[in-house]
């Protein structure tokens, strides 16, 4: 909930975000009474031009739904239909509520009747004939996977996936923004697939499949590490929201949700190849403890942050180092991954990691873990101050190394844009008001450094809000960021 025009704007970045990654979101917007408007009167937070009508026009293309509460005959309609719009599409809606219209009365007898948050029908001839055809294909593959991408968790399906895996036995692989859809204690879990940025032994696996079911997939660069899939189309089945698509023939309008369920329960006997073995978070050879570099590099880090993982965690990684870096390890069950692979708004994982402690708080006991680098937190450090505010606990690991290191990568290595003012980064706690006893801050330099903090039980706890300097080199990255970063930077370059 915002005011207009200045207070809107603020979160437009966030909203356009949250379009681009499918994330349901319901923006109310505080206005100016009705009659303002109408008069077009010159009040504070507009542009001067008594054009009331100018920002919303600005929401209109980030959002699914819009809708004016001007008329109280109106407003249950248009509150009913935006938060249906919310829940089927996945997106953000945007609402306006003026002043005037805030105490106004509205027919209540409608409160009674649930909003009808169901599907869109379809016609059952449709959905049998496109579960006949998966089914047709499924059979005759020697080798099928099943890949789990975003949309899989955005609209809802995750059941009707898990049910699906279990059941077949099949190997699944999840993209890098599907991280966290299954859980990867599965005997048939087989890591992230991302072309070349894929994890060991997953792409030979994957794309020597000769039938992929690919569910709810987002093939954006940084998901598909620079557009380096190699998976045709001629051995892979789509299954969306509102199409499924079977090698080059489209079905709209039946959507996945029907079609996954009747294809578990219909399922054929299944040609079953393993999984290729997935790494248990084993540090890679020469990183191991006893080596001579006591410097904490990522090919290091990530796996064993992996093994200090707990069940239930909610790990939010930052748009940079972080969101690749995470690739390396398989997480225990109930492990939720929050990531923003597709917007990539650096600075959006700090107001992110409040959101999520937040809900933790009020649902049970979970840690909350964020991984942010120096230059992306320099953008939202001030949400620390909310999360101290609403004593929230959770364990922040700020990557310090010295400035915008995937920006290094795309353009600029040395270049001064890519570097910032180094703060203090731990005494932002304290600075932002937190009571002595309400929290602890740590800077961690070395592998030993971090091999202590991991085993000290009262930190693995989180008793309260928990703040570690992270020291990383400069130009230290996990591979799959060097690599995506080469490939982005050759697409943007083209002319």
């Amino acid at each position: 909930m915002t005011t207009f025009g200045v207070g809107e704007l603020s979160i437009l970045n966030a909203t356009a975000g949250a379009y681009s990654e499918y994330s349901s979101v319901v923006h109310i917007v505080g206005q100016p009474s009705t009659v303002s408007q109408k008069n077009g009167m010159l009040l504070h937070h507009t542009l001067g031009n008594g054009d009331f009508n100018v920002f919303a026009n600005m929401s209109a293309g980030i959002s699914c739904a819009v809708a004016k509460l001007n008329d109280p005959c109106e407003a249950a309609t248009l509150i009913d239909n935006a938060l249906r719009e919310c829940w089927i599409l996945s997106r953000p809606v945007y609402i306006t509520l003026p002043t005037d219209m805030v105490q106004q009365k509205i027919e209540g007898a409608r409160l009674d009747t649930p909003i009808d948050l169901s599907d869109l029908p379809v016609e059952a001839e449709n959905e049998d004939y496109v579960v006949d055809v998966v089914l047709k294909y499924l059979a005759a593959a020697k080798n099928p996977v099943i890949l789990v991408d975003a949309c899989a968790v955005r609209h809802r399906v995750l059941d009707e996936t898990h049910d699906l895996i279990r059941k077949s036995n099949l190997p699944v692989f999840v993209t890098p923004m599907g991280k966290s859809a299954v859980d990867e204690t599965l005997s048939n879990y087989g890591g992230v697939y991302a072309g070349d940025g894929s994890n060991a032994g997953v792409k030979e696996r994957l794309e020597s499949a000769d039938l992929i079911l690919s569910i709810g997939a987002i093939k954006s660069d940084f998901n598909t590490t620079g557009f380096t899939y190699r998976i045709g189309q001629l051995k892979t089945i789509d299954f969306h929201s509102t199409l499924v698509r079977v090698r080059y023939s489209e079905y709209p309008g039946v959507g996945m949700k029907g079609v996954l369920r009747k294809v578990t329960d219909r399922l054929p006997k299944l040609n079953v190849e393993e999984a290729p073995p997935v790494s248990q978070n084993k540090i890679p050879n020469g990183e191991q403890s006893g080596s001579k570099d006591s410097t904490i590099s990522h090919a290091w880090f990530w796996p064993r942050m992996g093994q200090w993982l707990k069940e239930d965690d909610i790990v939010v990684t930052e748009t940079g180092t972080a969101n690749f870096g995470i690739w390396e390890t398989r997480f225990p069950r109930g492990v939720l991954a929050l990531s923003q692979v597709l917007w990539g708004s650096i600075g959006w994982s700090v107001g992110a990691c409040q959101g999520a402690a937040l809900a933790a708080k009020e649902t049970g006991q979970r840690r909350t873990l964020l991984f942010v680098g120096d230059g992306s937190i320099q953008l939202t450090a001030q949400e620390i101050s909310t999360m101290i505010r609403h004593e929230l606990n959770p364990i922040i690991f700020c990557i310090c190394n010295q400035g915008h290191t995937i920006e290094r990568y795309i353009h600029g290595m040395d270049a001064a844009y890519n570097d910032i003012q180094e703060w203090n980064y731990k005494d932002l706690v304290p600075a932002f008001g937190a009571k002595p006893g309400t929290y602890t801050t740590y800077q961690v330099k070395t592998r030993e450094d971090l091999e202590t903090l991991f085993k000290d039980d009262k930190f693995s706890s989180a008793p309260h809000l928990q703040f570690v300097e992270l020291y990383m080199p400069k130009e230290d990255a996990p591979a799959a960021l060097k690599i995506t970063a080469e490939a982005s930077a050759k697409t943007t370059t083209k002319t």
